[in-house]
This record gives structure tokens, C-alpha cells and sequence, in this order.
């Protein structure tokens, strides 16, 4: 059976792109590729996108929302920025121009701030979709992930937010500096928790005990589960130990990837924080619907 699309969401990141076949708030099909925005010039995105959607597509013209780097200077038409405080969504999408006559593609912007400086592309759709499904919440939602966000939250809008890059330093320590010899796959609940209570309370030990990692490794044959889940530990506590301001006292719900959102969860809860955790696709899929209803 034939596929045809009321409207198409498109999350379109650095490195994948995902697409959803959509009939209101449902989801009827579902696509994807490898052809990131780092991977296109912008006479090829276009392309990239009809290889996914063209089957979905009718006789007239489907609108398509998209969100992510396809929105950024080099992607295929730049959406600025809006400045924080403002509403996760702007008010209105921006529209591709010179697009295939079946097309209308519109961009949803992302958020910028000016100081300290920060800048997110793709997460403003997620608060903007969990704000869509949860109106005046007020808190503090953190989208962890190769770079995380803790966004404060306030009446309906985005009022500051923060961008840790844990993620990616783990993934450059243990796959490119002198401990990928030591860490490999596996995980030890007990370790994590062991090293984000160091770095929680002694932030400034982090180098200190990262290079204890490697020496546990050759002095001790500690088993790779346990260092693994000491270097996540390690640097996820650094973080909450600078994003204090941030999550304490507050109502926090995670958006995220499953299991990075469960080991967030989990570290913020034995500081005692209340926490809820979000699906990332489902509060993305809730962003581009509530930006596509912004359309009128």
C-alpha cells in the first residue's frame, strides 16, 4: 500500500537524516539515510531528501518541517538564531526558496545566547515539543548527548541554557588519548557512581583522576566495565558539578537517547533531585508538529 504524507517531519543532523511520513500527530512511515549536512553541499540536499520522500508525496504540494543543522550556514538555507528569552519555537519556520514545485520545506530556527554564548540547532524543537505537550511547566530540562544542554524553562519559553561537550570528550578519551588502551566496552554501576562523586565534589580533580584510569589499568588489571563506567562518572559528574545552578531545587525532565537519558536519571537522582525522562524522537516529532500548526 502506497505511502502518501500530509505533511513530512525531517530531523536532519550533522552526520543522519530521518524522516517521518505524518498525517496530523501520526506517524504513518518512516525513512532514513546517512546523508547528513556535513556530508551535502547545498545543491545536493534537496536530492537527499526526495531519495527518502518522493514515494510519499501527492499531486499537489506537501509541506515539510525540518530541524537541526540543516538550518545552519552551511546547510540548505541558514534560519538564524533567536535570542533567549523566547519562545523554543519561532514564530514562524523558514522557508527553503527555489524548492521543487511538490515541496514547501521550511527550517525551524534555533536559539542563541548572547552571554554567556551558546548556541543549539535541533534541541529547541525537543522543549519546544515537550513544552507542546506539557503547557507552564517550569523547570530545568537537560538534553544529554555529544554535546548537552540544560535549558531553564519558564512560562512557555526557552530563558537561558548551557552546552556541555561530555559527550565528546568521552568519546576522544577513550577512542584517540593514551586510555583507549584501557577502555573498552561493558559498564559498573558501582564505578560510575564512585567517580562522579569525586568530581562532583572536587571538580578540579578531573585531570588527576582521568590519568588514574590508565594506571589502574596497568598497575591493577581493573576490568575495562569498571573504567569505563569511572571515566563516564568522572566527567558527567564535572558537569553537574558546574550545572548546579542549574538543576538544583528544580524540576528536570531528561530528553534524550534511552540509555544516556537513564544514566543521567540516575545521576541526578542520587543527589536527590526529582527527575522525569522524555523520548527524544517522540519530543522531536511534538516540536515539528506544533512548528508545522505555527504555518496557519
Amino acid at each position: 500500500m502506497t505511502t502518501q504524507a500530509e505533511w513530512i517531519a525531517v530531523d536532519w543532523g550533522t552526520s543522519k537524516l530521518r524522516v517521518w511520513a505524518m498525517s496530523g500527530g501520526e506517524v504513518l512511515a518512516t525513512a532514513h539515510s546517512d546523508k547528513g549536512m556535513s556530508k551535502l553541499a547545498k545543491p545536493e540536499f534537496e536530492t537527499a531528501l526526495l531519495e527518502l520522500v518522493e514515494d510519499w508525496l501527492g499531486a499537489g504540494q506537501t509541506d515539510v518541517i525540518a530541524c537541526g543543522m540543516v538550518g545552519a550556514r552551511q546547510g540548505w538555507v541558514e534560519a538564524p538564531y533567536s535570542e533567549v528569552p523566547a519562545p523554543a519555537l519561532a514564530p514562524q519556520p523558514i522557508q527553503v526558496p527555489d524548492t521543487d514545485a511538490r515541496l514547501r520545506v521550511f527550517v525551524v530556527p534555533g536559539l542563541k545566547q548572547m552571554k554567556p554564548a551558546d548556541v543549539m540547532r535541533g534541541e529547541e524543537t525537543q522543549v519546544g515539543g515537550f513544552l507542546s505537550l506539557k503547557h507552564d511547566w517550569d523547570g530545568v530540562l537537560c538534553l544529554p548527548g555529544t554535546h548537552t544542554k540544560w535549558v531553564h524553562v519558564s512560562a512557555n519559553e526557552a530563558v537561558s541554557f548551557r552546552t556541555f561537550m561530555t559527550g565528546e570528550v568521552f568519546e576522544m578519551l577513550s577512542e584517540q588519548s593514551v586510555l583507549r588502551h584501557s577502555i573498552k566496552d561493558g559498564w559498573d554501576a558501582d564505578a560510575f557512581a564512585a567517580g562522579m562523586d569525586v568530581t562532583l565534589s572536587r571538580p578540579e580533580t578531573l585531570a588527576a583522576e582521568l590519568f588514574s584510569i590508565r594506571a589502574s589499568d596497568l598497575l591493577l588489571a581493573t576490568p575495562s566495565a569498571e573504567l569505563r563506567a569511572r571515566l563516564s562518572g568522572l566527567l558527567i559528574g564535572a558537569e553537574l558539578a558546574a550545572s548546579r545552578a542549574y538543576w538544583l531545587g528544580q524540576q528536570i525532565a531528561v530528553i534524550g537517547d534511552s540509555a544516556l537519558s537513564d544514566v543521567y536519571a540516575t545521576a541526578l537522582r542520587a543527589q536527590g533531585a526529582q527527575v522525569d525522562i522524555a523520548d527524544c524522537e517522540e519530543m522531536t516529532l511534538a516540536g515539528l508538529t506544533a512548528a508545522r500548526n505555527l504555518l496557519g
